[in-house]
């Protein structure tokens, strides 16, 4: 490795952690305020019984959530631990990064102050979770999480000053717990990004099918934080369908190099690559269908 690359490496591999890292900070302090606060009774008054209404409640729940695709992550297992079942969890670790309020501003703006685009990343973003959702329901019927052991019951008449210190305990637990599977999907996601480089991705898309799957490929290496994807791919208009766009703007807060290691980090293998394989057809199935309208 040349000194330059390596010093490329490290500027790309900080400007990831900078652009990420507050979402992480927030994703954890909101799964330790969950842990704390927030009791079984409450989220199953919220949450259907049923699997299929579940599944569209977490979905609409993940959406109000302004959190980064790794940030979701541990408000998921906490979410988990307080005994929302699987396939809703999911549902909402899907449609957290992609339809919160922040990043719809942000597309709104990066597509020049245009509708369409956005319109099209949510409603993808929440069939690609809702059917995702529903077939992980019918697959796994045990407990997925890699540490059963999050599934604590806190005493919730405790003095607030108490519950805080608790919580504050929780978030710094859950940070470490996060953060070192984060530091290392950031280090190999700036490795790929200086060593394989942007334009041999773009040169192989051509056609429909191919742009599609190559943008998906470069979402996945460059591993941006979905606050500030639209921008990127607002560059890529004027090559690329609205389909491929649609396709980057949905696959890559849903999966990068970063947040899938945070995920083997969290759940069983079985269960990550299973979501991977449902969520890669489903975008492209989409982004498809979109290029064509």
């Amino acid at each position: 490795m040349s000194k330059e690359s390596f010093l490329q490496m490290n500027t790309v591999f900080i400007s990831i952690l900078v652009e990420a890292l507050p979402f992480v900070v927030l994703g954890v302090i909101i799964s330790g305020v969950i842990q704390m606060f927030i009791t079984e009774n409450m989220l199953a008054k919220i949450i259907p019984k049923n699997r299929f209404l579940s599944v569209i409640v977490t979905s609409v729940l993940g959406s109000l959530f302004p959190a980064c695709e790794c940030g979701i992550v541990p408000i998921t297992r906490r979410l988990i631990g307080k005994g929302v079942p699987l396939h809703g969890a999911t549902s909402f670790m899907l449609t957290g990064p992609v339809i919160n309020p922040v990043v719809i501003f942000s597309t709104y703006v990066a597509f020049g102050n245009d509708w369409k685009m956005v319109g099209y990343r949510c409603i993808l973003s929440f069939i690609v979770a809702l059917f995702a959702g529903w077939i992980i329901s019918l697959q796994f019927k045990d407990g997925q999480l890699r540490n059963e052991a999050t599934h604590h019951h806190h005493d919730h008449s405790l003095a607030f000053s108490k519950k805080f210190g608790d919580m504050v305990r929780h978030t710094l637990d859950e940070f470490f717990s996060v953060g070192k599977f984060f530091i290392i999907g950031a280090l190999i996601a700036a490795a790929m990004q200086t060593f394989v480089k942007t334009s041999t991705l773009l040169s192989l898309g051509d056609g429909p099918i191919m742009s599609i799957i190559i943008m998906m490929a470069l979402a996945f290496v460059l591993s941006l934080c979905s606050s500030a994807d639209a921008f990127v791919a607002s560059s890529f208009r004027s090559t690329f369908s609205n389909g491929s766009l649609v396709a980057f703007l949905v696959f890559g807060p849903m999966f990068d190099i970063k947040n899938m290691l945070v995920m083997l980090g969290t759940f069983k293998s079985k269960l990550v690559f299973f979501l991977l394989f449902y969520v890669t057809i489903f975008v492209f199935l989409g982004a498809l269908i979109i290029s064509y309208l």
